[in-house]
């Protein structure tokens, strides 16, 4: 496959260099992520929609692609940036490699760069604005349209969320699972549960979900600011007030915070990777986790003394857990289905569903009593 010479721009004016896989300019949010492995999930995760992505292990590709380990059906990110693609892998579920991949989907890939450099910079100076293009004829012109980045109407949860319901799974449990760019391993984590899922789309009403008579609900992944889904934020508080057990994962526990009266602020540079450490502030463990998030909730805007905080970020001690001591909620920053990353906390998945079967029983316990 041909590549060109290459540029990214970013909104500080700083341009890097290299080979560029694609044509034409892209404009995203710049973030770095410090996984080893699982590109293929990555590039797939609808949380990165609106940006570019990059990658700071220097060999990409070395195990080919495999469409079946997707996330989503197609992927939303902008752009991705390596130092080296290697196309040239005798993995024996390949059926493609990165570059075929990248290449047939129209997805720009940005290569030969200093990954290090750049990640260095973002870490210092926070994720920004930046343009993958050809050309540099007019610096000036891309760096003003590196800063002038903003979400599509509607913001980008409108963009990725799915447009109709769909049921997965049989079991004796019924959860509800609101898209607002949900990975497909966690729906697969719940039907292994023995959970019958039902994916809605992001703008489902309260009503419309608890006319589904759900046993649970799961709030999604997803991607952009929470502050700007105040459509979910009014749904999830209506949603509250019906008694069945929620829980949030990364997004879905930003807008789970909002509607319980916390804030949300954005990072310098988010935490991106499959190494971050956890600690359980109730027995003291810490896990390694996999996370994908630029905003996080601020503990101190927190007046509801049921609500409690029990993950930590070993790196930065933002939130990264809450439990209602009074109502059935949970929730978490990090992803307990992993994909790519370690499972340390698929327990919390097994947790969701016995707050889930209590809650089953507990009704079939007052229809009886009503009987």
């Amino acid at each position: 496959m041909k590549t060109n010479p290459g540029y990214l721009v970013l909104e500080n004016g700083t341009v890097f260099s290299g080979q560029l896989l694609g044509s034409g300019s892209h404009l995203g949010e710049v973030v770095f992520n410090t996984s080893m492995v699982g590109y293929e999930q990555i590039i797939s995760d609808p949380s990165y929609a609106g940006q570019i992505v990059v990658l700071t292990y220097p060999l990409v590709g070395n195990y080919g692609f495999n469409p079946q380990n997707m996330e989503a059906q197609r992927s939303w990110l902008k752009g991705l940036v390596v130092n080296q693609l290697c196309n040239g892998s005798d993995h024996y579920e390949q059926q493609m490699s990165l570059g075929e991949y990248l290449y047939d989907h129209s997805i720009p890939c940005l290569q030969g760069v200093d990954t290090r450099a750049l990640t260095r910079m973002l870490r210092l100076t926070g994720t920004m604005g930046g343009i993958i293009t050809t050309r540099l004829d007019n610096l000036a012109d891309l760096q003003k349209q590196a800063g002038c980045l903003t979400p599509p109407p509607g913001g980008y949860v409108g963009q990725v969320t799915r447009t109709d319901m769909k049921m997965t799974g049989l079991g004796p449990r019924r959860v509800v699972l609101i898209d607002y760019g949900v990975k497909r391993s966690i729906i697969t984590s719940l039907v292994a549960r023995r959970c019958q899922v039902i994916v809605v789309p992001a703008q489902t009403s309260a009503r419309t979900i608890l006319d589904l008579e759900p046993d649970g609900i799961v709030l999604s992944n997803g991607p952009g600011d929470p502050a700007d889904c105040g459509f979910a934020i009014a749904t999830i508080r209506r949603l509250v007030l019906g008694g069945v057990p929620i829980f949030g994962i990364c997004l879905g526990h930003q807008l789970l915070s909002l509607a319980l009266g916390g804030k949300t602020s954005k990072m310098k540079f988010g935490h991106r990777g499959a190494n971050q450490p956890v600690k359980d502030l109730r027995s003291g463990r810490v896990y390694m986790t996999s996370q994908n998030h630029g905003y996080t909730v601020e503990e101190s805007s927190f007046h509801d003394k049921a609500v409690q905080v029990v993950f930590s970020n070993l790196n930065d001690n933002t939130v990264e857990g809450l439990i209602h001591q009074e109502l059935p909620l949970m929730s978490v920053q990090f992803h307990p289905e992993a994909a790519p990353g370690p499972l340390d906390t698929g327990f919390l998945m097994d947790e969701f569903v016995a707050r889930v079967d209590a809650y089953i029983g507990a009704r079939e316990l007052s229809i009886r009593r009503v009987i």
